[in-house]
C-alpha cells in the first residue's frame, strides 16, 4: 500500500510515517499543506491519502476542500480524512458523490495502529469507514431525522456498526446476537430507509449514508 500524509504538524507526520513503515506500508510522502498534498498525489499516484482536515494558511477547511478535487480528479484514489472535530462542511459533498473508498476518523479515536491500517486497507479495499462520533454528528446535522426516526435502537446499533466497515459476523459478535438476527435487523433498516436492492456491498453504503440523499 502507497500512501501520502497530509498534516501540518511534523511530529504527526513523522511518527505517522515511522508507525506506518513499521507495518510494511508504504509512505511516499509526508506534506504540511493542501497545495503540496494535491502535487504529490499527482506526481506520486499513491493508493491512499491520508489528509487533515484543516491545514494551512487558515486551519480550516483546506484539507476536506483538497479531498473533494482529489476525488474528482483520481476516482480510485482512497481518502481518509482525520480531525480532531467535527466537521460536515464538504464531507457531505464527498459522501453524497463518492462513498467508495473514503473514510473519517477522529484522531483521538485512532490509539491503536492496527486498527488504522485496517481502515486503510478497508477504504482501498471500496468500503467506506466512519467514526461513531462522525456517523452521529452528520445525522444530527441532516433535514432527514424524521427518517431515521423510523428505526429502533438496535437498528441505529447496526447501521452504526454497518458504518465502520464492519461484517454481518462481526456486527454479530459485537451486539452478542445470532447471525440472523443481524440479518433481519439489517433487512429491516433497508426498508425502513426505503433502499431498494442493488449490487453487492453498495446497498450497505446506501443505507450507512441515507440520511445523506438530497
Amino acid at each position: 500500500m502507497r500512501v501520502v500524509i497530509a498534516d501540518d504538524s511534523g511530529l504527526l507526520r513523522d511518527g505517522l510515517a515511522r508507525l506506518l513503515a513499521e507495518t510494511g506500508t508504504e509512505v511516499v510522502a509526508a506534506v504540511a499543506d493542501a497545495a503540496e498534498l494535491v502535487l504529490a498525489v499527482d506526481e506520486l499516484l499513491p493508493d491512499l491519502a491520508m489528509i487533515d482536515i484543516r491545514m494551512p494558511p487558515t486551519y480550516t477547511h483546506e484539507g476536506a476542500r483538497a479531498a473533494v478535487e482529489l476525488r474528482a480528479r483520481h476516482t480510485d484514489l482512497g481518502i481518509l480524512l482525520l480531525s480532531q472535530s467535527l466537521e460536515s462542511r464538504y464531507v457531505v459533498d464527498l459522501l453524497r458523490a463518492h462513498p467508495e473508498r473514503f473514510g473519517y476518523l477522529l484522531k483521538d479515536r485512532v490509539v491503536d495502529v492496527d486498527v488504522l491500517v485496517q481502515a486503510m486497507h478497508a477504504i482501498i479495499g471500496g468500503g467506506t469507514v466512519l467514526d461513531p462520533a462522525v456517523v452521529s454528528h452528520l445525522m444530527g446535522n441532516t433535514g432527514l431525522a424524521d427518517e431515521l426516526g423510523r428505526l429502533s435502537a438496535r437498528e441505529r446499533e447496526v447501521l452504526e456498526l454497518m458504518a465502520q466497515g464492519r461484517s454481518n459476523a462481526a456486527i454479530a459478535a459485537a451486539l452478542v446476537i445470532d447471525l440472523r438476527t443481524v440479518e433481519s435487523h439489517i433487512a429491516r433498516i433497508m426498508t425502513k430507509l426505503e433502499l431498494h436492492q442493488s449490487a453487492g456491498e453498495h446497498r450497505r453504503v446506501l443505507a450507512v449514508l441515507a440520511w445523506l440523499r438530497g
